[in-house]
């Protein structure tokens, strides 16, 4: 089924004032609040939780990297390509360390990899963390309440990455050098 990619033109009314902002934010309007908009209330609900996780107390680009990392683990294509880009070209991340989230790899800094492993760890034990990873996460240096603020980050990533899965999302264009498929069951 397809799902319909809504303009700031005919959007449900409820939904044209939030695009307009995210238009003005983002410079474009991206696909995916394109089909967000088809409920008002999701797309209120992820552009207020999307601002909120970038109140964490974890850097931009940790934010960004956490976030890869759970589209990642959900073999989200679209939203992988969209933070690929955002580390890539807007912080200015090496693409080997971007390549290495995308390909599951081992990162280089070792902070940055715990990050990366307890997110995917989150991701695919549905939260149920042992006292070893959690000891592990802390050790690197994060703290319990960015223990927490990874829920928020899956959270909201969660809603993107099962929104595509369920409309088929296809990328934008400024996205398409970030491409990536994942095999689905």
């Amino acid at each position: 089924m397809n799902f319909t990619i809504y303009t700031t033109e005919n959007a449900p009314e409820e939904s044209k004032p939030l695009l307009d902002a995210a238009k003005d934010k983002f410079g474009f309007l991206p696909n995916l609040l394109g089909e967000f908009a088809e409920s008002p209330a999701l797309l209120e609900g992820y552009l207020q939780l999307n601002d909120i996780v970038g109140k964490t107390s974890f850097s931009e680009i940790e934010q960004q990297l956490a976030i890869l990392a759970v589209s990642v683990e959900n073999k989200c294509h679209y939203c992988t390509a969209v933070h690929s880009t955002i580390l890539k070209n807007q912080l200015n991340v090496d693409e080997s360390v971007v390549e290495s989230v995308r390909k599951e790899e081992t990162l280089v800094n070792p902070k940055l990899n715990t990050l990366v492993s307890f997110v995917r760890k989150v991701v695919a034990e549905r939260g149920f963390i042992s006292e070893n990873d959690l000891e592990s996460f802390l050790e690197a240096g994060y703290t319990k309440q960015q223990a927490l603020e990874v829920n928020l980050i899956v959270a909201l990533k969660t809603i993107s990455n099962y929104t595509n899965h369920l409309a088929d999302t296809p990328l934008d264009e400024a996205f398409q050098p970030d491409k990536l498929e994942f095999a689905t069951a």
